[in-house]
């Protein structure tokens, strides 16, 4: 089974944490998954761990529409964080736009970090293929 030290689920869909987590438990080992219900409270997260010097996350599933802080303006202050080591964001939403599409293409060119776009609803086989390519 993959092991992954942590992740977060930034997404205001109960259902979809809910489906996350429950297909995340059968497929990989994880130390710590955090919920957080828009991108404000998550971003916060992750400048707390910077300062602390905690481990951050190695993967992070992240809706585009939420209140407060939406996926697009996490992206944005994300990627000027000083952040050396490499993290997934997978990027799950129920936009099929092009627009959406084009956007998270946009912002795998501005950053080492691993940009996926995925369409809700996620499926195991996702899941399964996000999380065996960043085992630790």
């Amino acid at each position: 089974m993959t092991k992954i030290n942590s992740i977060f689920i930034v997404d205001d869909d109960t259902i979809t944490i809910y489906g996350i987590k429950k297909i995340l438990t059968s497929v990989a080992t994880c130390n710590d998954i955090f919920e957080f219900k828009n991108g404000q409270m998550a971003l916060d997260r992750i400048k707390e761990m910077i300062i602390e010097k905690s481990e951050l996350p190695d993967l992070i599933f992240l809706d585009i529409n939420m209140p407060i802080m939406d996926g697009w303006e996490f992206m944005e202050e994300f990627i000027k964080l000083p952040i050396n080591k490499k993290v997934t964001i997978n990027i799950v939403t129920s936009s099929i736009d092009q627009f959406d599409m084009d956007k998270a293409e946009n912002f795998k060119s501005l950053t080492h970090h691993s940009v996926i776009y995925t369409s809700k609803p996620i499926r195991r086989a996702d899941i399964e293929k996000i999380t065996t390519a960043i085992s630790v």
